[in-house]
């Protein structure tokens, strides 16, 4: 498919999505929302890209909602206080347009890495936090700034998953003050799991990419949705539950079969089929 706000592209097995409008620090247009709705929600027709790494052109990784598709919206009633007939409802169909992103990301099969340099404020927090991992160069900036222009902080799914990367009184501390993570503040808390300098970005991507490739196609999809699963899992028990029924799946897949062969008798990298 092709975009006009997205880039991607695929090579050994790692997939390449690039936010592309640098111009706008990859701000969150309205025609780039319906475009990573698209994406995100096809990635199930593209297996053969069994890890995406999502990154932003520029110097930017997404500036939050495009305040110029923001002002459209909006309308002449943010001059008057009043507003349009149906501002309310077209308010509330983007506010889900946008959220269903992060759900879709979450929903993927494969394990998204977020690449991160520069601002990711607003929307391109929530994008980041919507990840399975974060790398940061050295210039990443972090915050939802929304508390700041009289929004809540909470969208895009950052009330649920900030808590759940670096704890609930930290989320709360950044959520209510809107205050700025620089990157160093991110590896300390734990919210991205290495730092380098900017230039060495992709690169340290690509690496965490190519040892997460190593595993079988299946087994890697699967561990996704059991740690997507388990994190709001009600018990021990339950989660275990989870873990075994995924294990039995894995053990009856020709992949694992050739994993062992290949692994423990004959001494070689496995050929996997996605079989």
């Amino acid at each position: 498919m092709q975009y006009r706000t997205l880039a991607f592209e695929c090579r050994d097995h790692i997939g390449w999505l690039t936010l592309n409008r640098p111009d706008r620090l990859n701000a969150l247009s309205v025609e780039m929302i319906q475009e990573l709705r698209q994406f995100f929600g096809g990635l199930d027709q593209h297996l053969d890209a069994r890890v995406v790494v999502v990154r932003g052109a520029g110097r930017a990784f997404c500036a939050g909602m495009d305040v110029k598709d923001l002002a459209e919206i909006m309308g002449k009633g943010a001059e008057d206080g009043k507003g349009p007939p149906g501002l309310a409802t077209s308010g509330h169909i983007l506010q889900r347009s946008v959220s269903e992103i992060v759900i879709q990301m979450r929903r993927a099969p494969q394990p998204l890495i977020g690449a991160i340099r520069g601002s990711a404020a607003g929307g391109g927090f929530s994008l980041a936090m919507a990840c399975d991992i974060r790398l940061a160069g050295q210039s990443a900036r972090f915050g939802a700034n929304n508390i700041r222009i009289g929004y809540s902080g909470g969208d895009m799914g950052s009330s649920y998953f900030l808590p759940r990367l670096i704890g609930l009184s930290r989320a709360a501390e950044y959520l209510y003050t809107g205050r700025i993570m620089d990157a160093t503040a991110a590896e300390r808390i734990g919210f991205v799991s290495r730092v380098v300098p900017d230039e060495q970005l992709d690169q340290a991507a690509e690496e965490l990419a190519r040892e997460m490739v190593s595993a079988t196609p299946f087994a890697l999809r699967l561990t996704k949705e059991i740690l997507n699963m388990n994190i709001d899992a009600p018990s021990l028990l339950a989660a275990t539950e989870v873990e075994g029924r995924g294990n039995l799946l894995c053990g009856f897949t020709e992949d694992a079969q050739e994993a062992t062969r290949a692994v423990f008798f004959e001494k070689r990298p496995p050929k996997y089929r996605d079989a």
